[in-house]
């Protein structure tokens, strides 16, 4: 692949270093890529969607990691730098996730961007219907009788809003866990269906 030669920066990290490093080492990217991400963010490069879909990622990983080298040819070089971009990980996340059998990232779902923005537009939606709820409480203690009339048809379908955004939660949170143990069984972790 071709490589653009490096642009290096020096900067005096004043006491974040080891906060760099450790969240470098949370997100199993290098130092380079979580600086280069707060400059894109900083100078407003960015788009909110890659931004979001890139702080909605695991704090952490348990356990220690290791460096490793492969041999890829270019096209597959290029398909898991591809992948890896479109689902808003690094390459080791990307294929690590690939390993443990992700539905999001192995095909068998919606894209992880996609599985997020559902998700996300969901919520939303729900934090409609709760400032409704708000509003129509106070319209009752008010004694508004007509005006709280109008929220009737929202309280009637309420009950279906709240369990179809759970149901879509729970779908997504299962697309982006592993379908198998991290021992390789192959024991699926979605939720059956109630």
């Amino acid at each position: 692949m071709n490589t653009p030669p490096p642009e290096f920066v020096t900067a005096d990290m004043r006491g974040l270093k080891a906060a760099l490093v450790a969240r470098a080492q949370a997100e199993r990217v290098s130092v380079s890529v979580v600086v280069r991400r707060a400059v894109e963010r900083e100078l407003g490069l960015i788009d909110a969607s890659r931004a979001f879909a890139k702080e909605g990622r695991p704090a952490h990983f348990t356990g220690s990691t290791v460096k490793l080298s492969i041999r890829l040819t270019r096209g597959e070089a290029e398909q898991l730098d591809g992948g890896a971009k479109r689902s808003g990980l690094s390459r080791g996340a990307f294929l690590a996730g690939l390993l443990a059998d992700v539905p999001a990232l192995s095909g068998r779902s919606g894209s992880r961007p996609d599985c997020l923005a559902a998700l996300t537009a969901s919520s939303a939606e729900l934090s409609t219907l709760s400032r409704s709820i708000n509003h129509l409480t106070a319209l009752l203690r008010q004694g508004n009788v007509r005006p709280a009339l109008e929220y009737r048809r929202m309280l009637d379908t309420l009950g279906d809003d709240v369990r179809a955004h759970l149901s879509l939660a729970a779908g997504v949170l299962a697309d982006l866990r592993p379908a198998r143990s991290s021992a390789g069984r192959g024991e699926s972790r979605r939720p059956a269906a109630s």
